[in-house]
Order: structure tokens, then sequence, then C-alpha cells
């Protein structure tokens, strides 16, 4: 059979019919044929298309453009206000069809608006700096041998030295850093405060503009301080404040400056700026390592281009700076890139962040969960317009009988579609200020990251959205109707086939239902694994351990104190809190044969270990289990440190004593320049999150430092008087700071919360899109059931059963399902098993109950639903149906 010759793109023809002026069209459109057919033969049938779209295109200049007359725009314009009273009409005829699709609409299109709301403030952050598009942030890939590496926002202070002289191309550069905290004494008066230091060019780089002061030496001389408008008035009382004294410690700092208060979205926040020579003062005279190329986690550097810059040129000399600076670090290396400031907010994960962040992975997540609710509340609009298709066509029939075109017909329906749209976006407006109010207290640093206010961007996307929904909604229904032959008009149209065999409607309710489905089961699996990393066995105890954080005072007397108080059983201190996300450590190196410390340095193996500095109390308290060796000899406040416990994956790592725990007790190991013998030997613990495998860990020994934590070991039945006691003991130590003390099981569900909202955030969604599809096919089991009265009752005459009936009308439904249960399932497992728990060194396997309990609970309620309308359909008087014929 011979293959018919291939022809351009249908819609292209058309669209140059539509625009072309009536006598230029029959050459233009010959022309473009011919060339089509010489296309075919000589590049093929597919670029022979894409040329005929192009050159289409090509012509639609202003001298091929048909003119408007007047009539015509007339009619045109007439007719949109016919399109719009005779919709009016219809929804008002058609209640229930109408209040289904407008709520199903309002409530899917209240989630997009709250979706755009996000996205508008993350896109706004740091919008007011006046060189946003040329302001970039120097980040860093931080990598020892044979490890992944490491992708930090932070730099060194080298890398800013470097930039003055051996990087062209840059017009400016200021450097940062976080960590600045004290108790701020002014006369008699003492608050607490924390502050970032900042170089002299910062207010030449970022815009933060100052009321006070000169931008240009604010922050130039060593203890000069910039305080925000808020921070003067807690401090003095008013703004006027320039070279009043601040008074440190033993250190007077004098305020040179008062900026305008931090905007909101702002991925840089500060109180108050502290000249960056302060950090040299302090920092740099006692820290050999300050200024260390490979030192990269405290500084933030930020780099202004000129307009006619060139980010690649600057990436090689980059290049060449840390070729010539890693030949002096060991088994390491550091290479730096940049990072555009408007990709801060919505860029990739890095470590040591500041400021807010979302992935634009996580972005796309939520948007498309936000699509999948609209396309549901789409898919009834379509699905009950179908269904109404023989009520409909007779009208269609009419219209087309007396005159109308198919494209009169499809915009009659698509102005209706677009219409209910509209009124489902004023009751949306209305939901969406609820999920506003619902969405920021769902977390208490939700309101730090987002406002969520009203904008003229926003309100333009919204009305955007309801556009697009209602065009979206109409499409099918409008493409359909106008197709209607007004001498078939009394055809079902229910008999529409997308597929063979498969109706429209048939795979409509399919997607919806198995959309729903992935929801509800993505929830339940979701808060199964989340409990599950609540649950996990950590490697140590958590129960009843109460951490305070430490604010500079004296820990011993502290400590001393606490333990007196009934119900405090035992009192630890540490450098950190472990199995919460935030990692600290230093490079180990162990040298083979080394048995006692001594002062030459090692040249053996190394790795990155990670470290968490204790007292002797903090094994018990803890329970972590020692493989070999002992707890810490309780030495002297000045003694010397001598001693170091590891876990299990140390001595792998490092191939100590062969991984003997019993024999890799002796042996000695460097860190930070101080050689240590190895004491004990722990079980593998977790000291990150789950999402990280069980890493090499140490203990090293401390003793009363005034930083970290006090680890309470509770036992009391009266927690609310212990905790009194506590922060009566506290405020007597420490009147001015608050008690920052939290349950150890609190904060891992704290850390865990991104992905405890997440759950929520989906549950919310699926209880909508359950809600949605609820509607939608209540809605379409009342119009099945409707036009099926009379065969119903047919039946009924014939002797049916009341039974037979209900399972005669359920069946199809039924089976639809089932279908989409089918699809649903397999599909959360793939969507949990290979993305996101991918992502998890270790989850709870997902269990079956979860798959398949939402799913039952959802055929459960379809099934009430459906039974009961199909029973009282079943349930009617054959007479009272039939009496008209």
């Amino acid at each position: 059979m011979k293959k018919p010759d291939p022809q351009p793109p249908k819609w292209a023809t058309s669209f140059l019919r539509w625009y072309c002026r009536p006598r230029l069209l029959e050459d233009l459109e010959g022309d473009l044929y011919e060339y089509f057919l010489r296309n075919v033969r000589e590049k093929g049938p597919g670029r022979a298309r894409f040329v005929y779209m192009l050159d289409v295109i090509k012509f639609l200049r202003p001298y091929t453009i048909r003119k408007i007359e007047l009539l015509t725009f007339i009619t045109h314009f007439m007719m949109i206000g016919s399109y719009f009273k005779t919709s009016r009409r219809n929804l008002v005829r058609n209640k229930l069809f109408s209040f289904i699709n407008i709520v199903g609409l309002a409530v899917s299109m209240s989630v997009g608006l709250l979706v755009i709301a996000i996205v508008n403030d993350l896109r706004s952050y740091d919008d007011f700096h006046e060189k946003k598009d040329r302001i970039y942030r120097v980040i860093t890939r931080h990598q020892d041998d044979g490890q992944p590496p490491m992708d930090l926002a932070s730099s060194s202070v080298r890398v800013a030295q470097r930039l003055g002289g051996d990087v062209p191309g840059i017009e400016d550069f200021t450097i940062i850093r976080n960590g600045f905290s004290g108790d701020a004494k002014v006369g008699q008066n003492t608050f607490p405060l924390e502050g970032t230091y900042a170089d002299q060019s910062f207010f030449k780089v970022l815009t933060f503009p100052l009321i006070a002061g000169n931008p240009a030496t604010a922050l130039k001389e060593p203890y000069s301080l910039v305080l925000t408008e808020k921070t003067a008035l807690k401090l003095f009382g008013n703004t006027h404040v320039l070279g009043q004294t601040v008074r440190f410690d033993t250190l007077d700092y004098q305020v040179t400056g008062v900026a305008k208060d931090v905007p909101h979205l702002s991925h840089i926040r500060f109180d108050a700026l502290i000249s960056f020579a302060t950090a040299y003062a302090t920092f740099g005279k006692k820290d050999e390592g300050f200024d260390n190329w490979d030192n990269v986690w405290s500084n933030y550097i930020y780099v202004t281009l000129p307009k006619s810059g060139n980010t690649a040129g600057i990436q090689r000399a980059f290049n060449q700076v840390s070729k010539e600076e890693n030949k002096a670090l060991y088994r390491k290396k550091v290479t730096l890139s940049l990072q555009p400031l408007k990709d801060i907010a919505l860029g990739g994960k890095l470590s040591n962040n500041t400021g807010p962040r979302m992935t634009p992975l996580m972005l796309w997540i939520l948007g498309g969960l936000a699509f999948v609710i609209i396309l549901s509340a789409c898919f009834n609009y379509t699905n009950l317009s179908v269904a109404r298709s023989l009520r409909r066509s007779r009208e269609v029939g009419v219209r087309k009988i007396i005159g109308a075109r198919g494209s009169h017909v499809l915009g009659q329906f698509m102005a209706e579609s677009v219409m209910i749209a509209f009124l489902a976006l004023l009751f949306s407006f209305g939901l969406y200020l609820f999920l506003r109010r619902e969405f920021l207290a769902l977390d208490p640093h939700i309101p730090e990251i987002f406002t969520l206010g009203l904008s003229v961007r926003s309100v333009l996307c919204f009305v955007a959205l309801a556009a697009f929904t209602g065009l979206a909604a109409g499409f099918l229904p409008a493409v359909f109707f106008s197709k209607i032959n007004a001498l078939s008009v009394m055809k079902d149209a229910s008999g529409i086939k997308i597929f063979k065999h498969i109706g429209l409607r048939r795979v409509l309710i399919v997607a919806q239902y198995a959309l729903s489905l992935i929801f509800i089961a993505t929830t339940l699996v979701g808060y199964s694994q989340y409990k599950g990393f609540l649950n996990f066995d950590l490697g140590f105890n958590t129960e009843n351990i109460l951490n305070i954080k430490l604010r500079g005072k004296d820990a011993a007397a502290l400590k001393k104190e606490l333990a007196e108080i009934p119900g405090v059983k035992q009192v630890s201190q540490s450098s950190m809190v472990t199995s919460l996300g935030s990692i600290y450590g230093f490079t180990m190196k162990y040298q083979p044969g080394a048995a006692s410390p001594g002062n030459a340095p090692m040249a053996g193996d190394s790795a990155l270990v990670w470290m968490n500095m204790v007292d002797e109390n903090y094994l018990p308290i803890h329970q972590h289990q020692l493989l070999a060796g002992k707890n810490f000899t309780l030495r002297p406040e000045k003694g010397k440190e001598s001693e170091i416990i590891v876990n299990q994956q140390v001595l792998k790592r490092l191939n100590i004593a062969g991984r003997d725990p019993q024999k890799a007790l002796g042996r000695v190991v460097e860190v930070d320049g101080q050689k240590l013998a190895i004491v004990g030997v722990l079980k593998d613990f977790h000291y990150g999150t789950m999402e990280n495998k069980i890493e090499p860990v140490m203990f090293r020994y401390s003793k009363s430092e005034t930083w970290g934590y006090l680890n309470l070991q509770i036992a009391s039945k009266d927690v609310e008087s212990t905790m009194a006691k506590i922060e009566s003991a506290w405020k007597r130590f420490d009147p001015v700071h608050p008690l920052k003390a939290n349950f150890y099981d609190q904060q891992i569900e704290e850390a865990y919360s991104e992905f405890s909202m997440m759950v929520k955030t989906i549950g919310f969604l699926a209880f909508l899109a359950i809600c949605i599809a609820s509607l939608g096919l209540f809605g379409m089991v009342v119009f099945t059931t409707e036009t099926k009265l009379k065969e119903i009752s047919i039946r009924k005459v014939l002797g049916a059963s009341e039974p037979g009936l209900i399972y005669l009308l359920c069946r199809g439904f039924i089976t639809l399902l089932a279908i989409a249960a089918l699809i649903a399932l397999p599909a959360t497992y793939l969507l949990f098993d290979k993305v996101i728990l991918a992502r998890f060194a270790y989850h709870q396997p997902i269990g079956v109950a979860e798959l398949l309990g939402g799913t039952l609970a959802v055929m459960l309620l379809a099934l009430v639903m459906i039974g009961s309308q199909t029973a009282k359909a079943a349930r009617s008087n054959p007479a009272r149906v039939l009496k008209s014929d």
C-alpha cells in the first residue's frame, strides 16, 4: 500500500490562513507549499515541516497581517458578551455542575496561589541591592584524598587576600564573617548582642544604606561598630549614637555608623556589623591558621563584576590561584567558583549556607504538586462537561443550524470555563488567606523566611493562574462541542474515545484517582519513615537528656549548682549535640609503629574525622558502648591533653591495629598538631542524621570550657518543677541571657522538621485531592444514574433485583478505581525507593500496610458515595419514570 505524501503541519497552515490578508494568501500558501515539497526531497519530511513552521512565523509581518474591520470587531465584541451571558445562564441552570466545578477549582487554585506567593518571595530575595545582577558569592569545594568533595558557601581569608591583585576583572569585593556575640554594656545596662564581621568595602558591594556615618570608613578601623536602627534603639533609646561607646567584656567599641534595618527578604542578616580588622586583631593573633588557604569554614566573600564582566575569565584566574595554593596542602585540595547573588535563595545545597534556601528540585516538586491538584479539578470540569454532552449537544446543534461556526461554539465554551475559573478565583483568594496563616504557623522558622505578602507581580500571577486554569479546564470540552455535527446531536457523546475501547471519561477518572491515591500513600509512607527516623537506634541514649547551651559563663560552677537540684541525676559537658546534622572535624593522622606521644610530626595515613569535645561524664550519661579500653581519666584544670576515644570507623579508615579494638589501645594519632593516645574504642554510632552513613568519630577531653552545652540527665516525675529549678539556677548565673534548653528527643524532631513539613504538606494536598476527586466522582455518579433512570426502570419491570441493579451501576466505577490503585501503588513505591529515600543512608522498609491503608480508605469512601446514589436510583418507582413514555 502506497504511503500518503508528506504534508505540512495543519496548525501552521491554519495559523497562516488566520493572519494573512486574503489577496496575498493564495500566492503565499502556494509558494510555501512548493518550498515544502522541495525540502521534503532534499532534506527529508521532518526537516521540511520544521522549515515550513519557521517560514509561516517569519511571514507574520505588518504587510501580511489582515486588517481588522470595524464591523467584524464589533460583531466579535458582541459575541463575547453573548458568550458570557449564555454562560451565566448555564451556571445558574445547572447548580450542581457549577457548585462542583467552582468549589473544586477554588480549592485547587488556593494551593496554586500559595505556591505563587512562596516562589515570589524566594525570587524577591536580595532584590534591593543596586548591583544585584553583578554581585556574586565566592563558593568553595573542599576535598580530601579518597573522600567525596564538600561544597561550601564559605571561603578562606586567604582568598580575599589573593583577590586584590591576582584575579583581574573584579570591580570590588567584601569579606564577612559570622560568629560575633557578647554582652553589650551601655552605662548600667547590659544586652546580649550578636553581629557580623565585615570589611570596609561592605557598603560598596552590598546595598545596606546608612542613616548616619560614612560608608567608606565606618568599618575601617579595629573595634568599629555599625548598628541597625532597631539595635541602636534597643541599646541607647535613639538613633543619634555616632561616636558613642559600647563595651564588650574589657574592650570598648566605637559606634561609627547606623544602618537601616535589614530587609526581611535578605539572605544576609545582622543586628550589628563589626569591622573585619577587629577579627584580625582578636582571632588572627591567637589562631595561626586564621588565614590559611584550607580554613574555609567561617568567612563569606562577595564580589562585584563590571557591567561587561566575564565570569569565564575570573574562573580561569580562580583555577590558577587554587593550583598555586594547593601545593602547600597535604592530600587535599580547595577550588573556587562564583555563585550569582540571585541563585543563593534558589540554589543548590551548600554546607555553611546562610539565610533561607530552597533547591530548584524542591521548587519543582512544590509546583508539580500544586499543578496536580489543579489538574484534578480540571479533570472534574472535563468529565462533567462531557457527561452533560447529551443536554448541551442539542443547544450546540441549534446554534450551528442558525449559522454559528465551530469557532463560535469553541469561544462560547472557553468563555464559560474562564468565567467559572474567575468565580473560583474569588473564593480561592479567601481560602489562600486561610492557607497562608496556617502555612506560616506550620513551623516557627517559616515566618523568618517568608512574608507571603501581596505585590503587583503576585496579583498578576494570580489572575494569570485563573485564566490558565479556565482555558486548560475548558479546552477539551470546547473542542469536543465545536466538532459536533448538527445532524448527529442526538448521539451519546460519552462514547468519545481517545484510545481504542477506552472512553475519555474513564481515562480522566483513572488518572484523577491514581494521583489522589499516590498522594495519600505518599503521606502514610512518609509519616511511617518520619516516625522511624525519630525512633531509630542511634547507638546511644537520648531519653530524658536536657541540653543547655552555655553562654560563656563559669561552666564548672554551673555544673555543680545544677547537679545539686533534685531530679538532676548527672551532668556532663560537650562542645556540640550530635545526630542533629551539625558536623565539626579535624584531620587525624596515624603512623603505624608510633606507640607513644612524641614531638615529631607524623607522616602516615590521614583522614577527616568528626569530633566532639566532652568531659568524663558524657559517655556514662549517653550510654555509649565501649568495645575496648576505658573512659577519660579525670585530669587537672590546666592538665595537658593526652587521651582520645574513637569509634570503630576510625580503626577501619586508618587501618589501626588491624581494626582490632583491643590492640588499638595505646596507639598514637595526631590531631590538630597534638599527639594523643587511644584509650577507648566505641561501638559505631550515628554522629550525623539518617542521610549520612556512619563516619569516623573521635571524642577529645574537655573540662569546664565556657562554650558548648551542658547535658543533664533528668530523673524526675515532676519535670515542670525540675525545669523551674534549673531556670532559677541559670538566672542566678546569667541574668542577661535567657535559658536555652531542649530535650534531646525534641532536638531530633527538629532535625527532621523539613521532612516532617513535607509529610504534612503532602498530607494536606492529599486531603484536597481526595475531596476534589470525590466531588467529581459524586457528580459523575449523579449524572450517570440520571441518564440511566429509564434503563433501570425497564430492568426493574423485567424483574431485576435492587442489589443486582446496584452492582450493575457500581461495577464500572469500581473497576476504574481498581485500575487507579494498580497504577498508584507501584508508582508510590518506586517514588520512595528510587527518589525520596535514596538520599537517606538508613531508613525503614516500605510497608504493605502504609501502601494499602490509604487506598482501602479511599475505596471505601468512593463505594459509600457510589452505593448511596445508585441505591437511590435503584429504588426509584418505574411507573413514575416511564409514565411519559
